[in-house]
């Protein structure tokens, strides 16, 4: 099998990972891009992995801790975003990198041990430290943009157990825009397809004309979304998902948005 046949499958998923570590597409594409340089420079480690998932994300985790990209901007950034990444030193990134990999890319605390180089009972700590910074957060107002009953069911259950607040569910762009007039949500959680054959990002993108807030979008086809061709969010959740990939992906975008105000 060729190199970029072993690493493609894995580009969404490093993708999503760096995004959510950084808290931003740009600086996140690259730390992905400086990955792939040093796998094309030295690609043996890849090629005779026997777990090429787990080598990729050792890799990331290990350019991650050593080069600083996620500083330099080629381009301008705007509200939540822009004030996360100028306060993002400030948030440990040890604790932040272990309860992603757990949560969202579901990885088991032994395999994290490998992934980083250290125990299982120091990741297991580590995890614990971060899982108490984000359960200082404050509550949020959240608005689910969701066609499909049963998940939206699902994701309100979720939300409303972490001790958020559900303002409404939409099931179209125009009753996303509708129940926006009415309340101001605090975090977005939009499908990407919904019922009327409508964009969840067009809904998102219009109601990020009126307030800026962290938005998380669900998909079950990332690789779709995750290109690096245009803008994307820093913020995914595929189908089908886990209450705790969907509990840790919310917690890390309020616990960005929430740092970053606290700090500013």
């Amino acid at each position: 099998m060729k190199l970029s046949e072993k690493i493609a499958p894995h580009l969404p998923y490093l993708r999503r990972f760096a995004r959510a570590l950084t808290g931003s597409q740009q600086s996140g594409d690259a730390y992905v891009a400086a990955l792939l340089e040093s796998i094309i420079a030295e690609p043996q480690a890849v090629m005779q992995a026997a777990d090429v998932r787990q080598t990729l994300y050792q890799s990331l985790c290990s350019i991650w801790g050593s080069i600083s990209v996620n500083g330099e901007a080629a381009a301008p950034r705007e509200g939540w975003e822009a004030t996360v990444q100028d306060r993002l030193g400030r948030i440990p990134g040890r604790p932040r990198q272990v309860y992603i990999l757990h949560t969202v890319e579901g990885f088991g605390f032994a395999e994290i041990a490998g992934i980083l180089r250290t125990t299982e009972q120091d990741v297991m700590a580590l995890f614990a430290q971060a899982s108490n910074q984000i359960s200082e957060m404050l509550s949020s107002d959240v608005l689910i943009i969701e066609d499909e009953p049963l998940i939206a069911l699902d994701i309100e259950d979720l939300v409303t157990s972490m001790g958020h607040n559900v303002l409404a569910v939409a099931r179209t762009h125009k009753e996303a825009l509708e129940l926006s007039k009415k309340h101001t949500p605090q975090l977005i959680l939009s499908d990407i397809q919904l019922a009327d054959g409508s964009s969840g990002i067009d809904a998102v993108n219009d109601l990020l004309k009126a307030f800026n807030v962290p938005v998380i979008f669900i998909t079950a086809f990332p690789e779709r979304l995750l290109t690096g061709e245009r803008p994307e969010p820093a913020f995914l959740i595929t189908k089908p998902f886990s209450p705790e990939m969907v509990k840790g992906v919310i917690a890390q975008a309020l616990f960005f948005d929430v740092t970053s105000r606290k700090a500013a």
